[in-house]
């Protein structure tokens, strides 16, 4: 293992962060924001780099590409994790036992936690700070896409904790290589937890490799049924934003759901898009509704649903009852975030309690499952998984606990 040096300098500098204080933690994290912020061009120019070697074409270019107002909301999100409680510490539940054993469940990090993600550089910055807030050291292994990025980043971070008498080791940045996630995933004892954030691809390639705990994030295919009782103008707004907001995202809308007693309503609904150019794979109603009516219309194959575009298209399955919309939901959703649009409680509550998904929508865009929209201040990822952390995932998801036992000399029996 060709890195093991550096698991174990990350190891040893993880024992360390029990000793910071939560506030010498919060100054440590304003100052890089402050950082960040006052060496923006330095972040920019290492980000041109990145940038030249991608097609703009390409959907990840918006992943990819950092502005000054990125860089402005990235630290306010730093900050804004400095304002947090602190998840450390918690007693989560405590008892005394009949033989008068006191137990008391606290609290603790998960001590090294690996982090793979691809054309994303503004998750360097927020990994860190929410595993810096929650005693945790990182282990982070960025796609080639971004490396100049991420090293730049990682380099500031860097000096800022040299500055406060922090290990450096806290935070290590790996070679943009397959070799290296090879490595990571095979770090036992060194990595107490890998999350891949990213596509499908490297999510199922993370879930078949890895020998160490991993957490799934990230593939998102995500649905939104409208309904027989659905409000068009409402229905407008949030089909649009869910799908043109962020492309690129996890939580873009990749197939519009709709009942066929709405079919007339279809353009209307779709016609904002049309402004951003989506092309829409419509399934057979669905396309009749719109022909000639929608510039980018393309016939819906097998293989329009259940697909994660990540990118500036939509596909459109027509049904005739809310259980046909569940069906499909079941059939094609990745459990990641799902909505319906209707003026019927009884509706939503069925589909909310139906769906099987992280987070269930009702009449608001799945463009709102992130961890700051939730007030966790950043995110980690969003858990796709049932067991352990499900949804954004933030400071308390990224903690895990031990049980204190204290006696008087009781001897068991």
């Amino acid at each position: 293992m060709q890195l093991k040096e550096t698991f174990e300098r990350v190891k040893r500098a993880s024992k360390s962060l029990a000793l910071i204080t939560d506030e010498k933690r919060n100054e440590i994290l304003n100052a890089v924001a402050d950082t960040i912020i006052s060496n923006k061009v330095r972040i920019l120019e290492a980000n041109a780099k990145d940038l030249a070697k991608m097609d703009k074409a390409n959907p990840l270019y918006d992943r990819l590409q950092l502005t000054d107002s990125r860089l402005e909301g990235i630290a306010a999100d730093m900050r804004n994790v400095a304002t947090l409680p602190t998840p450390l510490g918690h007693i989560t539940k405590q008892k005394t036992l009949p033989n008068g054993l006191r137990l008391c469940r606290v609290s603790v990090p998960f001590g090294v936690i690996g982090m793979i993600y691809e054309a994303r550089p503004n998750v360097t910055f927020d990994v860190f700070s929410l595993c810096f807030k929650s005693g945790n050291a990182c282990v982070l292994k960025g796609g080639k896409d971004a490396d100049e990025s991420n090293r730049e980043e990682v380099a500031l971070i860097h000096e800022v904790l040299a500055k406060y008498g922090v290990s450096t080791d806290v935070v290590a940045l790996l070679p943009a290589t397959h070799e290296a996630t090879g490595e990571m995933l095979n770090a036992v004892g060194y990595i107490d937890l890998c999350i891949p954030r990213g596509g499908r691809r490297l999510i199922d390639f993370v879930r078949d490799t890895a020998r160490v705990p991993v957490i799934e994030t990230g593939a998102g295919v995500v649905n939104t049924y409208f309904d027989k009782d659905g409000n068009l103008e409402m229905g407008k707004a949030i089909v649009n934003n869910a799908k043109t907001r962020r492309v690129s995202v996890c939580n873009a809308l990749d197939c519009l759901i709709i009942h066929e007693s709405r079919l007339s309503d279809l353009q209307r609904l779709c016609e904002q898009m049309a402004e951003k150019h989506v092309i829409i794979y419509a399934d057979e109603k669905a396309y009749a509704a719109l022909d000639g009516k929608y510039p980018y219309l393309e016939p819906a194959t097998e293989e329009s649903f259940g697909t994660e575009f990540m990118d500036f298209k939509l596909a459109i399955k027509t049904v005739g009852s809310l259980d046909e919309a569940l069906a499909h939901i079941d059939e094609n959703g990745s459990g990641h975030s799902e909505a319906i649009i209707t003026d019927n409680e009884e509706t939503a509550r069925k589909f909310q309690t139906y769906v099987d998904a992280a987070c269930v929508y009702w009449n608001a865009p799945t463009s709102f499952t992130d961890g700051a929209q939730f007030g966790l201040g950043a995110e980690i990822g969003i858990s796709t998984q049932k067991l352990g952390p499900r949804g954004p995932m933030a400071l308390e998801e990224i903690c895990t606990y031990k049980w204190l036992i204290e006696g008087e000399g009781q001897t068991r029996n």
